[in-house]
């Protein structure tokens, strides 16, 4: 990784794998944009009764985010899989506890997408990418879709929305990512990064 090139943090709460491989996708269309670095980003899960229910470091799959990351960043990638059409709590723990960064404007300004996984081809997955939204409008951040040029949306009978990748997982989480899910994650990964290097770029 380069210190100099912009940093696009892709940051995901995933409980079995299905959001995780679709943050994979999106690092890895940022990553086809020349000096764009991805930085893949999880959290812990939260216990019902608030008490540490998770090692430091995570035994598998990306570190754990630290509010540092909002600010070396770029640009944001933000995904969590389907809890009743609603974000997981683990994530919107994280985000609730970044009113520092709110007041400090850390994120404002930077471009930003969401995406989720869901275990019913109608489990939520437009209104838990709107609700990932709302923190960061609030945060200033430049939201953006996935643009109809893609013809992958037009073709899908899984996961895709002009609102964000989605994956249709299945009921036990281990349905593969279609090929058009494939492609519509990487391609919003380019566009992100592309619109963070010509915005840092400008900067």
């Amino acid at each position: 990784m380069n210190q100099a090139n912009p940093i696009i943090l892709v940051l995901y709460y995933s409980r079995h794998g299905a959001t995780r491989k679709l943050a994979e996708l999106i690092a890895q269309g940022i990553e086809s944009v020349p000096g764009v670095d991805a930085r893949l980003r999880t959290v812990p899960a939260v216990s019902s009764v608030a008490e540490a229910t998770e090692a430091a470091i995570p035994p598998a799959g990306a570190p754990y985010v630290e509010v540092q990351d909002l600010a070396e960043c770029a640009g944001l990638a933000l995904g969590s899989p389907t809890r009743f059409g609603n974000m997981a709590s683990s994530l919107k723990y994280f985000l609730d506890g970044t009113a520092a960064e709110w007041l400090a404007g850390t994120l404002s300004g930077k471009p930003a997408v969401v995406f989720t996984s869901t275990g019913s081809l109608h489990g939520g997955q437009e209104s838990t990418l709107l609700s990932m939204m709302i923190p960061l409008l609030h945060h200033g951040m430049m939201i953006m879709g996935l643009p109809y040029s893609n013809p992958e949306l037009m073709t899908t009978t899984s996961g895709g929305t002009p609102y964000g990748p989605t994956h249709w997982a299945g009921v036990d989480g281990n349905k593969p990512v279609s090929e058009d899910e494939k492609r519509l994650a990487i391609a919003m990964g380019r566009r992100l990064a592309e619109t963070a290097a010509r915005l840092h770029g400008a900067s």
